[in-house]
């Protein structure tokens, strides 16, 4: 296959899918994540916006060092501390990118910028040239490009790749335009830029008219050569390009795209997708195309009898494709660490993914309780472990509530804070309260609850039920997640998570603010 009929997939779910969530992802979340992102095989990465916090700078700068395939990008406005934050957190990437934008729609320019067109160009220009010292991988955006006059957008492109851009990034910032529309802008782009073939032409769609995969599609007909998007189509307002779709839908209508293909392995797309789900904390829709529950579901007799006479009577895709197992392995208690790891490395997970000794141990635990786990149940053990910090400052060590008709609940939880054993009892309208209560006495943090999710994992009255919360302390949100089969329990396991996450998060501010006093105190005694 020609490499010129290849479509590069650029994902940016950690960096313009992230800002859409409730709460922030830890530096553990985010590496979680970029490595099954990696594994879908993308070409390209951006995972963060470095100069925008030292913990932003942290994560990209571990991502750069770890992650090992895709070209590791991170963002950066047309300004030179943004550049130089990204050089530096990018450097020790096995290949890198720098990608930086300005805005250049008149609306834009008038009211968010302040400036002319030429003033921004020139800026764009001066920072295409900065990001040059770092690496020779350049991508530039024409921010609100869908509603920038054409003649604006063809001059501000031939001066990006004249100053050193590779790719150019035609976004579709606010989701405005249609597919004719769009496809037009990059048909004019590659016929009246002089020198539009010394880049790689992008696009990246955002779906607030529902049309960034039809505008993705219509654009690489019409030559564009790159497309950003991210796991799920999650992202600002209502969301980006979804990966899954463009890779699904180049792959399947080869009679009407084809020469055109993508690296993308789409048979770790379902796993990719659920994660992504599960760590931002954002359910899938029963419906979403590939990855939704029902997406493989048939519930009308005369569709049911046609598959099951022939599976492409109703179905373009099979469940395999993408990653989806037709068959399922009941496991006991009796089933031994090899059979585990074996099953596991048939759902699709590597030795790296996972602790066996932990996922092991509680398997067993989680097997004398139900007497069978399914597939779904170890997932979702082999998720929870990977959720665990090393450093826990809180655990919970015990759990008693109870529920009398007529009566409060009330609830006893023994905590280990630092190594320390602390207990606490509380009453409350019902177990959940009651046990939160409990735990707050035991942290003395003040915690407001903004919201509360209970979802089951699998099915039957034995299921495993995974509690989401998203909580608030002092002006910041956290995400935090328990699992098990007894609903408060994995209500308090959430509770945890977040105090764990407020502690890190409180040890990171503490240290941030060590360094800052020690270089004062240089900075003074240098004056002296």
């Amino acid at each position: 296959m020609s490499a010129d009929n290849k479509i590069w997939i650029f994902d940016t779910t950690l960096r313009d899918g992230e800002q859409a969530l409730r709460a922030s992802l830890s530096q553990k979340q985010k590496i979680q994540l970029a490595h099954a992102i990696a594994r879908l095989n993308v070409d390209v990465m951006e995972v963060g916006f470095p100069v925008s916090s030292p913990g932003d700078f942290d994560s990209v700068q571990r991502i750069a060092r770890e992650v090992k395939g895709p070209i590791i990008c991170g963002l950066a406005r047309a300004v030179a501390a943004d550049i130089e934050a990204c050089g530096a957190a990018l450097k020790d990437a096995e290949r890198r990118r720098i990608h930086t934008f300005i805005a250049t729609s008149p609306l834009h320019l008038q009211y968010k910028l302040r400036k002319t067109l030429a003033e921004a160009s020139d800026q764009a220009v001066a920072a295409i040239k900065l990001a040059s010292r770092y690496t020779d991988d350049i991508e530039f955006s024409c921010e609100d490009a869908g509603r920038t006059p054409i003649d604006d957008l063809c001059w501000i492109v031939e001066r990006a790749i004249a100053a050193g851009a590779t790719t150019i990034n035609i976004p579709d910032t606010v989701g405005y335009t249609i597919p004719n529309e769009y496809a037009a802008i990059i048909s004019t782009l590659r016929n009246k830029v002089p020198n539009i073939d010394k880049a790689r032409l992008s696009v990246h769609c955002h779906n607030d008219l529902g049309l960034a995969v039809a505008n993705s599609i219509s654009a690489i007909q019409a030559g564009a050569r790159q497309i950003e998007c991210t796991v799920n189509g999650i992202g600002e307002r209502a969301g980006n390009c979804s990966l899954e779709e463009v890779a699904m839908i180049i792959n399947t209508r080869k009679d009407i795209l084809a020469p055109l293909y993508t690296d993308i392995k789409t048979t770790e797309i379902y796993r990719s997708s659920h994660l992504v789900s599960q760590i931002c904390n954002m359910p899938i829709q029963p419906n979403k195309a590939i990855v939704g529950e029902n997406a493989f579901a048939h519930s009308s007799g005369i569709h049911q009898d046609g598959v099951l006479k022939a599976q492409s009577t109703y179905e373009i895709i099979s469940p395999e494709q993408v990653g989806i197992r037709q068959n399922e392995l009941n496991l006991t208690s009796r089933s031994g660490r090899h059979v585990i790891q074996h099953r596991l490395a048939e759902l699709g997970y590597t030795k790296d993914d996972y602790d066996l000794e932990a996922v092991y141990s509680s398997f067993v635990a989680l097997a004398d309780q139900k007497g069978r786990v399914f597939d779904y149940d170890l997932e979702a053990l082999v998720f929870f472990q990977n959720l665990q910090e090393q450093d826990e400052f809180y655990k919970l060590e015990f759990l008693s509530s109870s529920t009398h008709t007529g009566h409060v609940a009330s609830a006893t939880v023994g905590l280990s804070c630092g190594g320390k054993i602390f207990t606490e009892a509380a009453t409350g309208n019902g177990p959940v309260e009651a046990a939160f209560q409990a735990v707050q006495r035991i942290s003395k943090l003040q915690i407001r609850m903004v919201d509360f999710n209970l979802s089951a994992k699998g099915s039957g009255e034995d299921a495993l039920g995974q509690v989401d919360i998203i909580a608030e302390h002092e002006g910041r949100r956290f995400h935090g997640a328990g699992l098990a089969t007894d609903i408060v329990r994995a209500s308090v396991l959430a509770y945890v998570h977040v105090l764990n996450m407020i502690q890190r998060a409180q040890t990171i501010d503490a240290h941030k603010q060590a360094k800052a006093n020690e270089s004062q105190i240089k900075q003074a005694a240098g004056e002296i």
